[in-house]
């Protein structure tokens, strides 16, 4: 059941990441300015985040395998036209069209566990989905620019949507169903747990403080950190792979880190939101200090934080404990709209900050990045205190 499922969301993780790697490659074959490469990549996150409402609501009537199959082939489709489009609107609909068929796939892991898992597993269980994702990360990384020396970016593409239909196969054939869908409310009744969830004002702040932190790790980890290292630290594109590669593996070490840690916590009977905002707080000192043009131990600065920053996403064990797991689905979906929502914008901010300053033929102006890793740094740490402000809602 469970190592479908880490594929799906291996998948959607290699579409994410792709364009921090053949970014360059577009934005010469397609003519793409920084906004317009940010919009390419951040609508990805934007489709991603529209479909949140209603997936929650069909992941608990129809079950994770299901839905996530099928949109899965959905996913194939955009990625066969992504590798056959001939202008930049359709690689943008393409993209958005990926965006949507990936939209289950972490989702409906996270909701399988819950269904399938007791809660003091939930946490450890979830850092290793997100782990996964890491590894489509990787894959994303040295192996994808190793590839690249002998194939164009329209043959990987075309070789990451085979690999997705092996993916729905897989699913569709081999993952059992967990019968309590079938018990699963009426719609009306399931719209109504939304609306209950949408008044629990931790909600609020747990939603905010994911949105913000995502906006500033998953925008730079998917596209800008890689600018970063080429336009201000010299990397060349090999180098900039291999450092992908450090921060993808740092990544998932911290979800798996902060997964087996929150549980630990759990069946102690203690509140993993500090665990959580500590992560954060760490991850946004970083943020900080690259802002501020500190150049020493930069490698090292970047993988702490993007370390740090996969403490946010305890906030899915910490609700999904919080409400039945009939509502797995629903909670986390409603979650993840924020946190998509601040992917797309981040993507797109700082692509239009850079815009601010003109563009060389090596890249953008260095300058243009300590603000806009500044505007990341205020959103992620407003995001943090606003959460830590109202920490008594979690008892």
């Amino acid at each position: 059941m469970t190592l479908p499922f880490l594929a799906g969301y291996f998948v959607s993780y290699v579409y994410r990441s792709i364009n921090a790697i053949i970014g360059p490659d577009l934005a010469r074959e397609f003519g793409l300015s920084a906004a317009g490469l940010g919009l390419l990549s951040g609508i990805y996150f934007f489709a991603f985040a529209l479909f949140q409402l209603p997936l929650g609501v069909l992941l608990d009537r129809y079950g994770p395998r299901r839905v996530n199959t099928a949109l899965l082939l959905v996913a194939a489709c955009g990625a066969l036209w992504f590798a056959l489009a001939r202008s930049t609107l359709e690689l943008t609909l393409a993209r958005a069209v990926m965006g949507l068929g990936v939209s289950a796939g972490l989702m409906a892991s996270l909701s399988a566990f819950a269904l399938w898992y007791p809660p003091e597993r939930l946490a450890t269980l979830n850092g290793v989905a997100f782990a996964s994702g890491m590894l489509g990360a990787i894959a994303a990384t040295v192996p994808l620019e190793v590839a690249l020396r002998s194939l164009g970016w329209r043959e990987v593409f075309q070789g990451i949507a085979v690999l997705n239909l092996l993916v729905c196969l897989v699913l569709f054939l081999a993952v059992p169903e967990k019968e309590v869908h079938r018990r699963a409310g009426t719609l009306r009744e399931q719209l109504r747990e939304f609306a209950g969830l949408a008044r629990d004002p931790a909600f609020w702040r747990a939603a905010l403080c994911i949105g913000s932190s995502q906006l500033a790790a998953v925008s730079l980890g998917t596209l800008w950190v890689a600018t970063w290292l080429r336009d201000v630290a010299g990397y060349s594109q090999a180098e900039v792979a291999r450092a992908l590669l450090a921060f993808s593996i740092a990544m998932m070490a911290g979800y798996l880190i902060f997964g087996r840690a929150a549980d630990s916590l759990t069946r102690r009977g203690r509140s993993t939101l500090p665990l959580l905002a500590g992560g954060v707080a760490v991850a946004s000192a970083c943020l900080a200090l690259l802002a501020l043009g500190l150049r020493t131990g930069v490698p090292a600065l970047w993988a702490v934080f993007f370390l740090s920053s996969t403490a946010v996403v305890l906030s899915y064990s910490l609700f999904a404990r919080r409400y039945p797991r009939e509502m797995a689905g629903r909670v986390n979906t409603a979650l993840n709209v924020f946190s998509f929502v601040g992917m797309f914008s981040g993507q797109w901010a700082v692509g239009a900050v850079l815009n601010l300053w003109p563009q060389s033929a090596a890249g953008y102006a260095p300058e243009g990045y300590a603000w806009a890793l500044g505007l990341l740094w205020a959103v992620q740490f407003g995001g943090l205190a606003w959460l830590w402000g109202g920490r008594r809602l979690f008892r």
